[in-house]
């Protein structure tokens, strides 16, 4: 035990496991101590206020945060409201941390061709739905950080969190500086988390950030020239003469107008605001066109997008909405058939450097006439080279050996799955004996081996639960008896190895609750980032351009005097 010297609210000695005691479980006995709410304690060690920082979701230790025994604590009282507002910053510090180690753990399992554990890929895609090749793989892990979190940041800023989607930016910021400059000229999502980031700064009210908004609007502007072409040539090219970039472009406008505005150059925020507010005026749709497209059975948010990028032609809008409605379902059907594909490769098991069997490859050697599953296991075993398996399929003595694991593996799981359901049996409460007695007879169907057993005479499952607890020896099909069914191994078996590690990863590896929110931001939709709801711009074109007008109104004023 160590012990803490008190001082402030209660003064006196504590002793405290280092290792085990956390912040809130210190704040809460200096309150209770000092007859105080634990929200109103204010813990000060070393000169660094005490916060309670969660690690990937878990409360740091005191030793983890440098408190040693015989240490100062100071312990200061603080309002309601401020310990409210610190509990809350405390809890938004959390959750930062959280987004960022799940991104971490979701791309390191997505982009090194490891196996992943759920039953999904993230994959990087161009607006044309193409995979993007990268030249490295640093590049590709970077991409993948920035994008998962730009995307997180932005449902952040639709729920107004501005300030959480600021700090979550900034490390999608960091993680897009990883990549080659090069690879980052092509594309816009730099720019478009620049723009997102003085957003912020912009709902936030914060002019301390103006001088940085500036730059960052600039650097915005000039990557969105460079991505999209001059005047938006590109974008019109691949979109067919759309305007999806729109909304955008009013939005930096708007911001740009702002920034110029606090720094006094009137003139460049009359003009950006002008612009701005011709967009603005674009982009409202009609209500004749929207009844129209409508009418068709689109719903209201995909009509309204449809004519603004349409340029409020119902024609193109309607042609949008049919081409967008089949690339839904191709993607869904893609989708679909890559979970398959993912499961099948769970089945093959890992590689000896726990990569999966490549899918593709094994449907380059299954066109030459060999047997999947002797295709599969030739390339798990040879790390995926294509010609090392193939060697190994056309040496008779390799595939007789290939051939007689693949057996082996099957015998395995079906005992693996005689144990499972013997073992499911017994826990309904079922006399062993009998249970394997029946499962020996009673073929595959449990339903049916149920009945049976509860058919016979003197089945009475509750009385017999009690007898079948600790035992833990069961009968396959052939007979033989077979040791435990928790961690049966044949080596170099796949699927028992791969199966456990996931298993132990969703309850004791993983924040599957962040991951699952990460992924669920991850849309797919290429017009997302420029799908604004420009209410809130337009209110401030408003409202700015009211100021120009009352600073206008003084300069004339004096003028005259």
């Amino acid at each position: 035990m160590a012990k803490l010297k008190i001082a402030g609210t209660w003064s006196g000695v504590l002793e405290v496991e280092l290792e085990s005691w956390t912040v809130p479980m210190l704040r809460e006995e200096v309150a209770k101590r000092s007859n105080m709410l634990p929200e109103t304690i204010n813990l000060i060690c070393a000169g660094k206020v005490l916060k309670d920082d969660h690690g990937g979701g878990c409360d740091s230790k005191l030793s983890q945060l440098g408190v040693k025994n015989n240490s100062k604590v100071l312990a200061t009282r603080i309002s309601v409201d401020e310990g409210k507002s610190l509990m809350a910053e405390e809890e938004r510090s959390r959750r930062v941390a959280r987004i960022k180690a799940a991104a971490t753990a979701l791309v390191n399992r997505h982009a090194d061709g490891s196996l992943p554990v759920e039953d999904f890929n993230l994959e990087l895609e161009d607006q044309n739905g193409e995979k993007v090749r990268f030249g490295s793989e640093t590049d590709r892990r970077a991409m993948m950080m920035g994008l998962m979190l730009h995307a997180n940041a932005k449902s952040l800023i639709k729920r107004q969190m501005y300030k959480d989607a600021l700090e979550v930016l900034t490390m999608g910021e960091e993680a897009f500086s990883l990549c080659d400059p090069k690879v980052l000229e092509f594309v816009d999502n730099v720019p478009l988390l620049q723009i997102d980031m003085v957003w912020c700064y912009f709902m936030l009210r914060d002019i301390s950030w103006l001088s940085e908004a500036g730059i960052r609007l600039r650097k915005a502007r000039e990557g969105i020239e460079r991505a999209h072409g001059k005047d938006s040539s590109r974008v019109r090219l691949l979109q067919a003469g759309r305007h999806p970039e729109l909304a955008l472009h009013l939005r930096m406008e708007l911001l740009e107008a702002v920034a110029a505005y606090h720094s006094g150059q009137f003139d460049k925020a009359r003009n950006a605001l002008t612009s701005a507010q011709a967009k603005f005026f674009q982009l409202q749709v009609p209500d004749e066109s929207l009844s129209l497209v409508m009418s068709m059975g689109f719903k209201e948010q995909d009509a309204k997008r449809a004519l603004r990028i349409c340029s409020q032609d119902v024609g193109s809008a309607i042609d949008f909405l049919v081409e967008e409605k089949a690339k839904r379902a191709k993607e869904r059907e893609d989708n679909e058939q890559r979970r398959k594909e993912i499961m099948e490769q769970k089945r093959y098991g890992l590689t000896p450097l726990k990569k999966a069997v490549d899918i593709e490859k094994i449907k380059e050697l299954v066109s030459i006439g060999f047997e999947k599953e002797l295709v599969a296991e030739a390339l798990r075993r040879n790390e995926n080279d294509s010609q090392k398996a193939l060697d190994d399929l056309t040496n008779p003595e390799s595939n007789s050996a290939i051939q007689l694991y693949i057996e082996s593996r099957k015998r395995k799981r079906c005992r693996q799955a005689a144990d499972a359901k013997i073992e499911q049996l017994v826990a309904m409460g079922f006399e062993r004996p009998r249970v394997i007695e029946a499962c020996r007879a009673g073929g595959d169907d449990i339903h049916q081996i149920m009945l049976q057993l509860l058919g016979e005479p003197g089945s009475n499952p509750t009385a017999a639960a009690n007898n079948n607890a600790s035992t833990s020896i069961s009968m396959p099909n052939n007979g033989e008896p077979s040791s435990s069914i928790n961690n049966e191994n044949v080596e170099g078996d796949p699927d028992s190895s791969f199966e456990e590690t996931s298993a132990t990863e969703d309850v004791n590896g993983r924040d599957v609750e962040m991951e699952d929110e990460l992924a669920n931001d991850l849309t797919g939709d290429v017009f997302a980032d420029y799908d604004i709801e420009v209410t809130k711009e337009g209110e401030a074109i408003s409202e700015y351009l009211s100021l120009l007008d009352s600073v206008a109104g003084i300069a004339i004023e004096k003028a005259r005097n």
